[in-house]
Order: C-alpha cells, then structure tokens, then sequence
C-alpha cells in the first residue's frame, strides 16, 4: 500500500505563489506516474496536472497552462506542482494521486489512479 503525502499548502494572497510536494517515505514514487487534484468547497474533484513516471511528459488543465508547474525527483522521491499567479478559484484542498499504468490519455480521471494522498488546503484571499 502506497501512502502519499502532500504538503506546502496555506493561506496567500492572489498573485502569490505556493510550491505543494508529494512524497512517501516507502517504495519509491519512481514507478509511478503522479496526478494533481484538487477539491474546491461543493465542487467535484478535478485534475490539475499530471507528469509520468520519467518526468518527460506533462499534462495540465486549460486554466493553470502557463502558471502551474509539475515536476519530479525521483531521486528525491518527490513531485511537486508550482502554483503561480495564484487567483481566489485555485481555493480548494489539493491531492496528490499516483498511478502505475496509463499513457496519461485519462489523467484527469479519477479512477485512473491506485493511490491517493490526504490532501492540504490552499487558500488565496485578500
């Protein structure tokens, strides 16, 4: 049983930015391709970025392309998404989720992913 682990969320003020990590402290998150989700109050979730097992191939949402950034270490055995020029709309609980197999056609699904982390909440307000 995988267990992820997400952190680096809080409170910013739009415009701001927030880098959020997901780790686990077994196995290695290296054969896993790694989503991003996130949950905003009485909203389904929804994916906001994926990178696969080798770092090499991304996937994003129309609404974060050009602010948001993921990435990975597998070294490190971390992922992380860079959220910039963050807006009030990016207020949610964000998730990190890890899949062994998929090509990424069906990233944003959530069924598509083995693993799911607890969340951390992310804030932006005046």
């Amino acid at each position: 049983q995988l267990q992820l682990a997400e952190s680096g969320g809080g409170l910013v003020q739009p415009g701001e930015s927030l880098r959020l990590s997901c780790t686990t402290s077994q196995y290695t998150l290296a054969y896993y391709a790694i989503g991003w989700f996130r949950q905003a109050p009485g909203k389904e979730r929804e994916g906001v970025a994926w990178i696969n097992s080798d770092g090499d191939s991304t996937n994003y949402i129309d609404s974060v392309k050009g602010r948001f950034t993921v990435s990975r270490d597998n070294a490190k055995n971390t992922a992380d998404l860079l959220m910039n020029s963050l807006k009030p709309e990016a207020t949610a609980v964000y998730y990190c989720a890890a899949a062994l197999f998929g090509d990424g056609t069906t990233w944003h699904v959530l069924d598509a992913y083995d693993y799911w982390g607890q969340g951390t909440p992310v804030t932006v307000s005046t």
